[in-house]
């Protein structure tokens, strides 16, 4: 049996958990958030903690030490952006999305080893055709116009 909720997290290989760092309540979830994921998803699921709103500076109810402190107490990563200013959202993503390709990347070599399919065992001869006619200066009618 298997219940909605891991079906929802089927596939899945990365999550940002997002929260703003003006309402504290938002940040209160991410524990929530953390453990669901934790409980329902593949143990290799690559999670970033993301404070969202780092603009509304003056309105901060998230000290950033904090939430860094719970990304490391959890081994997550972390970061501060804003999506209003755009500062530090194509970091996040490129951050998360580097991430899960080495983690992807790993567990493909992994595989591969364990099935014996290395690269060194999976060798496909390729054979092209000459790009002249054998005489030096001579290329044949697909180069002549080059």
């Amino acid at each position: 049996f298997v219940s909605a909720v891991t079906r929802y997290y089927r596939g899945a290989v990365g999550a940002l958990l997002v929260y703003d760092i003006a309402k504290h309540l938002t940040y209160e979830n991410i524990e929530r958030w953390l453990k669901e994921l934790r409980d329902h998803a593949d143990n290799n699921i690559v999670i970033m903690q993301v404070g969202n709103k780092s603009d509304l500076r003056h309105l901060r109810a998230v000290p950033t030490d904090e939430a860094r402190a719970f990304a490391e107490k959890n081994s997550i990563s972390f970061i501060e952006t804003s999506a209003l200013d755009s500062t530090n959202v194509e970091e996040a993503f490129k951050n998360i999305l580097t991430e899960i390709y080495r983690i992807v990347s790993q567990k493909q070599i992994s595989d591969r080893s364990g099935n014996d399919e290395s690269p060194g065992n999976n060798v496909v001869d390729i054979s092209l055709p000459p790009t002249s006619d054998g005489q030096k200066g001579n290329k044949l009618a697909c180069c002549q116009s080059l």
